[in-house]
């Protein structure tokens, strides 16, 4: 990721740190024009000084060469923002460097800020995560290990088939211990680019957060927390708007639930822009009976992934098996009850844990550095557990 862009070149140290992530950010003019934005430039200088490992505010008093006892209110501010994550353990706080994507990106758009020209960061946003080819699109979804995948909706599995805990929506929040509830990212970026999700779904309330990631944001006001019941109920809501949940590609203690349309969400237009693989699929997908199927067309409207195309000869519909993600959000929405999920000849089984997913993704980019994955596992470790 070379430095060839003028302009802003205060910003290249952070943009350096923030490539040591597994998945970083590409430089280019719209990258610097957002961190510009999001970062002031001394906040910059502090971010760019921060270790894989999360690290106390004496530590990073030592690395900034500013005393601890003005670091403090500054590292504060920063959290506030979301651009870092303070991890209190027993008496001691942790403070780590949030990544771009998933983070400070999602974090800017999670709150109703009036310190930001959002309409001017959501425009940036957008031409950066969606219109410069090749660019970010390739970094984040270009390896074979994806950061999120895709939770099935329960009730709508074969009945010969099961799924565990980690590929139940419902059971992930029962057994996270602590969630909270706020803005979507995709749809409020949306709201100030003049638009709207097509399927009505709101931008408030339907992102779930789970674990110590989820006590961070409440703490710091970029959500509320909610009740297991309450947190049911959103996904109940999504449901209703045939939204595909979507959360870590791992298995143990996965951190938010993500409720995602086919127009406003960035992983989404991801699969529909050419990484078919960019979300990791259910162990299930989508069949159509083409007896029963009439085309009504409202299979198309409900598929986030767009993988359902029409075939008016026949007058029946296609599902696109590589691109499925197994979900079951277009199964309500047939009246004819022409869909239906069946098992895929190979159940994905992701990660275990972020430290390996993380691991995993800088040995497929040609990354792991050395001591690099013992740094991440450590660094996520009091993020990730309550």
């Amino acid at each position: 990721m070379g430095h060839l862009i003028s302009g802003k070149a205060h910003l290249v140290p952070l943009i350096d740190r923030l490539n040591r992530y597994p998945v970083g950010l590409v430089d280019n003019q719209q990258l610097r024009e957002i961190l510009a934005l999001l970062f002031s430039e001394e906040e910059a200088a502090i971010a760019a000084c921060f270790p894989l490992a999360e690290a106390t505010c004496t530590e990073l008093a030592a690395l900034t060469g500013i005393p601890a006892n003005e670091l403090l209110p500054k590292l504060e501010r920063m959290a506030d923002k979301g651009l870092v994550a303070d991890m209190p353990c027993g008496d001691t706080v942790y403070w780590m460097l949030m990544p771009g994507l998933i983070g400070f990106f999602e974090s800017t758009f999670m709150k109703k800020r009036t310190d930001l020209p959002m309409a001017e960061v959501a425009r940036l946003m957008h031409e950066y995560l969606r219109k410069v080819r090749p660019g970010q699109a390739e970094e984040f979804f270009g390896s074979a290990t994806q950061l999120t995948r895709a939770l099935v909706y329960e009730d709508r599995i074969p009945v010969s088939s099961t799924v565990t805990s980690w590929e139940d929506a419902r059971r992930i929040v029962c057994e996270a211990g602590f969630g909270a509830a706020g803005m979507c990212f995709c749809r409020h970026q949306r709201e100030h680019l003049g638009e709207t999700c097509a399927k009505g779904a709101p931008a408030e309330g339907l992102c779930i957060a789970l674990g110590k990631g989820a006590r961070f944001l409440a703490r710091r006001g970029f959500m509320e927390e909610k009740s297991t019941d309450e947190l049911l109920a959103i996904l109940d809501t999504a449901r209703s708007y045939n939204l595909t949940h979507v959360t870590d590609n791992i298995r143990e203690e996965p951190s938010f639930i993500c409720n995602c349309c086919s127009c406003c969400c960035e992983l989404m237009a991801g699969i529909q822009s050419g990484f078919p693989d960019g979300i990791a699929k259910t162990p299930f997908l989508a069949e159509v009976d083409a007896a029963a199927c009439t085309l009504c067309g409202k299979c198309l409207k409900a598929c986030n992934a767009a993988c359902i195309r029409p075939l008016q000869a026949e007058r029946t519909v296609r599902v696109d098996g590589k691109v499925c993600l197994g979900c079951g959000a277009c199964i309500d929405a047939c009246p004819q009850q022409a869909l239906r999920l069946v098992e895929r000849r190979q159940r994905p089984r992701p990660p275990l844990n972020r430290g390996l997913m993380f691991t995993r993704i800088l040995r497929e980019k040609g990354r792991l550095l050395p001591m690099a994955a013992a740094q991440i596992k450590l660094g996520l470790k009091r993020l990730v557990k309550d």
